[in-house]
């Protein structure tokens, strides 16, 4: 049953964040980098990431036997760790990219140039290599999320709900910025949907593997509980805010902190639905 629970949960995170993030864009909200509906959603999903570590994977850590000392050690390991696969262009790959601009509406960004080269250096470099960076990119960050749900179903079923429902929503504007560069790269828009959803199926193969790993490794569960709520925070921490530091109006300031807080007020309703379910 908690198999089945983990398969379904990381299909609708992984696929059902590109249908959204689709969706989104169609309707209008993907296409500038300057769009509020983007910077809304990295809002919601910075304020579910940390909610989801802070006040859910971390306290159940803790609630086991291991040692606070251990436990936090491991959190610092697992910051590093995420900071190298940074490096290597493995799991911040996406995220670049998630205020998406077409060519021809780059003028507004000249004023946040500091802010957005990582947005120009993906605009530039991933034509010439197909989107398949993007794609191997995205596939390893899918199979790592997988791993990371399943962890948190194997401690209980409503954490690994909110798990998934966390990084559905960071993955929502990530997958925005993947189908603009392969739609970039090729005019069939549906296949750019297809190759970026055969990604987002990896999470489902991370989270079989995640809960046969996990399940020969139940003393150790703590730890893997540490280790997501490490790459939750790193996330939202030196990807999704560092995004939203921008000169912005009062009214904009608001609304951002206002969209940040609505992201860790739907954790804790998911997390009170799920425990009176």
């Amino acid at each position: 049953m908690t198999l089945v629970a983990i398969i379904l949960a990381t299909l609708a995170a992984g696929i059902g964040s590109v249908w959204l993030a689709a969706l989104l864009m169609r309707l209008g909200l993907g296409g500038r980098a300057d769009s509020v509906g983007p910077q809304h959603l990295l809002s919601l999903a910075a304020g579910a990431l940390l909610a989801t570590a802070f006040m859910h994977l971390l306290p159940e850590a803790f609630e086991s036997q291991a040692g606070a000392h251990d436990l936090f050690a491991t959190l610092l390991v697992g910051v590093v760790f995420f900071f190298l696969l940074d490096k290597a262009e493995l799991w911040h790959h996406g995220h670049e990219h998630s205020h998406p601009a077409p060519s021809g509406n780059h003028a507004h960004d000249h004023a946040h140039e500091g802010h957005d080269h990582g947005h120009v250096h993906h605009h530039h470099h991933a034509p010439r290599s197909g989107g398949w960076a993007v794609l191997t990119g995205d596939s390893v960050h899918c199979f790592g999320d997988g791993i990371l749900i399943a962890s948190a179903f194997m401690a209980d079923i409503r954490l690994g709900v909110i798990a998934a429902v966390s990084v559905l929503a960071h993955e929502v504007p990530h997958h925005m910025g993947d189908l603009v560069v392969l739609r970039q790269t090729s005019p069939n828009r549906s296949m750019a949907l297809v190759k970026v959803s055969l990604a987002g199926a990896v999470t489902a193969l991370g989270g079989a593997v995640g809960y046969f790993l996990v399940g020969q490794m139940q003393d150790l569960l703590p730890y893997f509980l540490a280790v997501a709520s490490s790459s939750f925070v790193y996330v939202a921490l030196a990807d999704l805010i560092p995004q939203l530091q921008k000169r912005l109006t009062a009214r904009e300031t608001v609304a951002q902190i206002a969209w940040l807080i609505a992201g860790m007020v739907i954790v804790t309703l998911v997390s009170g639905a799920a425990h009176g379910h």
